[in-house]
């Protein structure tokens, strides 16, 4: 505030004396250093615009303000609740990197298995009441769990025996007249007070799908844009019965508008949308606007139906709520007083009772716990229709998906098979930024591996150069001198980002030349890659092999 009362009044002395002792007082705490520090976690959260108001950002927006809020601070323990949750892949790798950096303690609640595995050293699981601790990440949690179980079972069986020893003695008419008779019946006592809790739930996901036919869901040339940016370029693809897509990409990207698109909430601006006769879909969105939640429980769960046919036969709305963990108890509370993961679940089952056989998943990792995943991707790997689903969950994504479509938020998408990991996999090996706003041309769809770098049609493997065009060779010569300003000018604006103060108009016009230059220096290396390999394949032509 006090540097725009001095750049509106200028020749104010007093609003300079007062920016003399704001910046002094600035300098002794390390404000400064402390605002560009801030700045950079924000643009690495996807928080660029830095002069907006808090009121007018998005749920998601603010989780990650607030996330930043809280990393920036120096503490001794950092407590984060479901970190992950609102933030790409992207942005998920750098914060992985962050906390491993940091000195501080750290506790955490999460549920992004790959992300437990990469950042923590000790786990707490909370089990019917139960705290267990285990010394390792979630890989090591799930082994030795697995153990605890295993000897817990042993412990039961054996407990069990005894029991029905005991149980027997007891009914032949025990007389407490000696002091072994005595113990004996105080043993028994004590067996049967050592009986463990209930088992742990396991949540029921026994419903059958609807028949699809072959044809299910083709894009054909689907374009669409907000507010005057492109958000969907002449997008072509086919959906199959057997289809697993998994959608990534930055926030803001556009892949929850494409699921919209497909299931008619929006309409393309150009393209056309088809759907097989027989597609039932299912659509699981992020939001829980369309929850009424001044709803009973049974009550929501009765608009899907009344009662549904699962593998072991029908079962009424009632039944599908206990095996979805909700007991008869819960049936008649109102919709609006269980918890955000409850909620999921309840609308998970909705969506389920309606036999659908397409699924189409928004963020569905959000706000369910890692036991109720399980059983979902379990559910899914058996699930006989499609499946489209957007996460930032790796591990949901490795587990779920067959082909992974990556929004580059420039209304270009690249498609690649396989599951995620090896398309990370792939985009180390080809250097390429992950599913970033890196322009790929216009109306560019990709094919249905992911696809090499643009370049001239001079690239395609039939052609066999004997040497290059003149205009190639100039090129060859020159590129690494080229890449290397490239470069040099990029460090110059990220330097500048951190050095701009207050000054927002600057910064969001820094930031925009940022992402122009980082686009020109891919551009540039993809050209260096293509040139190489021309003049590799030039040598040997020249060899005669």
């Amino acid at each position: 505030a006090a540097l725009q009362e001095l750049q509106s009044r200028p020749q104010d002395e007093a609003a300079q004396q007062r920016m003399l002792s704001l910046s002094s007082r600035m300098d002794a705490v390390g404000a400064w250093q402390l605002e560009e520090e801030a700045k950079k976690i924000l643009f690495r959260l996807g928080i660029e615009k830095l002069d907006q108001k808090m009121n007018t950002l998005s749920g998601g927006q603010r989780k990650r303000v607030a996330l930043a809020g809280t990393l920036i601070r120096p503490c001794d323990l950092l407590i984060l609740d479901e970190p992950t949750n609102h933030l790409d892949t992207e942005s998920i790798d750098w914060l992985e990197q962050t906390l491993s950096r940091k000195s501080s303690a750290l506790l955490m609640i999460t549920h992004d298995r790959y992300f437990l595995d990469r950042t923590v050293s000790r786990i707490l699981e909370l089990d019917q009441g139960t705290l267990y601790a285990y010394e390792g990440n979630y890989s090591l949690f799930v082994e030795k769990k697995a153990e605890r179980e295993e000897l817990q079972e042993a412990a039961e069986r054996k407990r069990k025996n005894l029991y029905r020893n005991e149980l027997a003695w007891m009914r032949r008419g025990a007389r407490a007249r000696t002091t072994k008779q005595k113990a004996r019946i105080d043993r028994f006592d004590q067996l049967e007070a050592s009986k463990p809790g209930a088992a742990q739930e396991q949540l029921d996901f026994d419903l059958l799908s609807s028949r699809l036919g072959k044809q299910v869901i083709e894009l054909d040339g689907v374009s669409i844009s907000y507010q005057n940016h492109p958000v969907l370029r002449r997008f072509d693809a086919i959906v199959q019965r057997d289809s697993r897509i998994g959608i990534v990409g930055p926030n803001g990207a556009g892949k929850s508008t494409l699921l919209k698109l497909i299931v008619g909430a929006v309409e393309p601006d150009d393209g056309v949308v088809r759907l097989g006769q027989t597609v039932r879909i299912g659509y699981f969105s992020q939001e829980h606007e369309e929850m009424d939640e001044t709803k009973r429980v049974i009550e929501y769960v009765r608009e899907a139906a009344e009662t549904v046919t699962t593998r072991e036969g029908m079962a009424s709305a009632a039944q599908m709520l206990e095996k979805f963990l909700f007991p008869a108890a819960v049936h008649g509370t109102l919709v609006g007083k269980l918890s955000g993961g409850e909620k999921r679940r309840l609308v998970l089952l909705k969506l389920l009772m309606q036999a659908p056989n397409v699924l189409m998943l928004d963020e569905p990792t959000n706000d369910l716990d890692i036991a109720t995943l399980a059983v979902l991707e379990q559910y899914l790997e058996e699930f006989p229709g499609a499946v489209i689903a957007v996460s930032h969950d790796r591990y949901f994504l490795d587990r779920t998906c067959a082909t992974v479509w990556a929004f580059h938020g420039d209304g270009t998408v690249e498609k690649h098979v396989g599951n995620y990991s090896e398309y990370r996999q792939w985009q180390l090996a080809n250097k390429r930024p992950e599913a970033s706003s890196h322009p790929a041309g216009p109306g560019t769809t990709a094919a249905p591996t992911a696809p090499p770098v643009q370049a001239s049609p001079q690239s395609e493997p039939n052609r066999k150069p004997h040497k290059f065009s003149y205009n190639e060779q100039k090129e060859f010569e020159q590129i690494d001198t080229v890449i290397e300003a490239a470069e040099k000018k990029l460090g110059e604006v990220q330097q500048q980002i951190g050095e701009t103060g207050s000054d927002y108009v600057k910064l969001q016009q820094l930031s925009e030349e940022e992402k122009s230059l980082q686009a020109e220096l891919e551009r540039l290396l993809e050209r260096w890659t293509y040139l190489n390999e021309l003049a590799e394949q030039i040598e040997r032509n020249k060899r005669g092999e």
